[in-house]
């Protein structure tokens, strides 16, 4: 079976309830004469429906994990295997289709495109990934109302709030009701209480879509409201 036919299968329980199985996972980076081992044989597994927490220190290594898991960049050993199917040496191709079948994407900065509207930015990636314009509208408002946003519909990202801007980025990542959202300190650039409002609304929409989520943080109240935690020490998770 070739990487496109194969990243195109939807997740289904005959694949079993494992999302995410990493194995043995390292990367490292040469700095003139030394060489960084970031991470050092990482070892995750990830339920179907779970919401993982990983903590860890700035410079820890959390976003280098997010991106292999991500599928973002090369340069990575060991296996990922993304709703069985093993990603990890797919050719670009390949991992563009996991990408856009199975993953979501949160990042500290929300990322929306300036010129476009709240729907218009939730409704560009399910465009792609192949719904017709009227499907893809109906389900952006319906995301986005569920996150309180329903009067800010046809507002640019200019226009709203750090909060809002994050509500968007969050309703945007889940609108392909992918198997698993990725969240790269989600709430880093928002005060205390705003970063409390947005998570929770972060978890309830990934339990109500059924997804799973791999979230970096460094706060650890926020990281107690998640199924389980991880921590990531010396380049391992424990």
């Amino acid at each position: 079976m070739n990487d496109a036919s194969t990243a195109a299968r939807g997740f289904t329980a005959s694949e079993g309830t494992t999302v995410l199985a990493v194995s043995g996972l390292t990367r490292s980076f040469v700095q003139g004469e030394d060489t960084i081992h970031v991470l050092r044989g990482v070892d995750l597994t990830i339920g179907k429906g779970e919401i993982v927490g990983l903590l860890g220190p700035s410079g820890s290594g959390k976003s280098t994990l997010l991106q292999a898991v991500g599928l973002l960049e090369g340069g990575f050993g060991g296996s990922i295997r993304i709703a069985g199917t093993e990603a990890a040496q797919l050719n670009s191709h390949g991992r563009t289709l996991i990408r856009r079948d199975y993953l979501g994407f949160v990042y500290q900065f929300h990322h929306l495109l300036p010129d476009f509207s709240a729907t218009e930015n939730v409704v560009l990636p399910l465009l792609i990934h192949g719904s017709t314009r009227p499907e893809a509208e109906e389900r952006a408002r319906s995301l986005l109302t569920t996150l309180g946003l329903g009067h800010r519909l046809t507002h640019r990202p200019s226009q709203l709030s750090g909060g809002e801007q994050q509500r968007v980025a969050v309703a945007r990542a889940l609108a392909n009701k992918p198997a698993l959202v990725l969240a790269d300190e989600p709430t880093g650039n928002l005060d205390e209480a705003t970063a409390g409002i947005v998570l929770a609304e972060l978890l309830r929409l990934v339990r109500d879509e059924g997804s799973s989520a791999l979230i970096a943080t460094h706060n650890e109240r926020l990281a107690a409201q998640m199924d389980r935690v991880v921590r990531l020490d010396q380049g391992r998770l424990v």
